[in-house]
């Protein structure tokens, strides 16, 4: 699959624009005391469903043709992909249908429920979630929509990124978390066509440190058995963004788990926002990592705002 071009990012922009917010930027001179740096927060919670999926999904939904619109999408996620694609779909009119694992968080459930996908829940293994969403495929003949193995997606997620450059334009750094690795190879092509000498910076949980490991081991290692309350974070690149990321990052940086609940406590305190576990990972490097990390102004991603506050006092104890 080929490395999408800074200009299929700026297309998108332009079809999704009447359709998502524009997020805003916040910053926080409390953060920015605590850390001796400048920091910039795009805040994605505050985008339709409460994530940056949702420019992904969008985009990719407005790229198929009519045969495809009248079949429907699928996908199969364990939140955020899930609701965006489900939103995205009943948007343009479309069905909607999402294999999920039977342990992904209530709050996510509920919220593709809400958006009217039919969901066939699987056991929580990639197997399961690919084999149920290959019978949903057979039967429906509905498009898959992978959350981050599709340009389309890619390049939607990319405009986050835009975004941000376009209120600062003057960043010495770009930080999001990485999973599958949509958001940060999108934002990462647009960073190297308007910013070459950004650097680029992804995070991630040392619970579920694939991206890390396969970065600098040079070869794609897929993660097995991860354990980390960022539960947006549990799986592994795909070839595509693996091999974007080999060529667009700079630097991965883990976090612990004590060091993500710090940084959650720290952005919910400070900041007065909701955001959810797998947001706060880029902060939480910076607490952790901060003297290996010497760019000043640095812009961040808050990738979402999705968590079921059943169980949030068990991350604040």
């Amino acid at each position: 699959m080929k490395i999408p071009e800074y200009e299929e990012v700026l297309a998108a922009h332009d079809r999704i624009r009447p359709f998502v917010h524009r997020t805003p930027v916040l910053t926080s001179s409390a953060i920015n005391s605590i850390l001796g740096k400048d920091l910039f927060f795009k805040c994605e919670n505050f985008q339709k469903v409460g994530a940056f999926k949702f420019r992904g999904a969008t985009n990719a939904v407005l790229c198929l043709n009519d045969s495809e619109l009248n079949k429907g999408v699928a996908t199969h996620s364990s939140g955020n992909h899930a609701a965006a694609l489900a939103l995205a779909a009943k948007t343009q009119g479309i069905p909607a249908y999402i294999v999920m694992p039977n342990n992904a968080p209530q709050v996510k459930k509920d919220a593709v429920a809400f958006y009217g996908a039919e969901i066939t829940y699987c056991e929580p293994t990639l197997e399961a979630r690919e084999s149920g969403l290959e019978e949903v495929v057979k039967k429906t003949g509905a498009t898959f929509i992978h959350p981050f193995n599709n340009s389309k997606v890619i390049c939607g997620q990319g405009t986050a990124v835009k975004e941000l450059f376009e209120e600062y334009d003057d960043l010495d750094a770009i930080i999001a978390p990485i999973g599958g690795g949509g958001l940060i190879c999108g934002g990462s092509i647009v960073a190297r066509a308007l910013h070459p000498f950004c650097s680029v910076i992804a995070a991630e949980p040392e619970g579920a440190d694939d991206a890390y490991r396969s970065f600098y081991q040079k070869k794609l290692i897929l993660s097995v058995n991860p354990k980390t309350i960022a539960d947006g974070l549990l799986t592994s690149m795909s070839p595509l963004t693996y091999s974007i990321v080999r060529k667009n990052v700079d630097e991965i940086f883990t976090a612990s788990e004590e060091s993500i609940v710090e940084a959650m406590k720290l952005i919910w305190t400070r900041m007065k926002i909701i955001v959810e576990p797998s947001s706060a990972v880029p902060l939480a490097i910076l607490l952790q990592h901060g003297e290996k990390i010497h760019e000043k102004r640095i812009g961040i991603v808050i990738t979402g705002g999705n968590v079921d506050l059943k169980t949030i006092s068990q991350l604040f104890s």
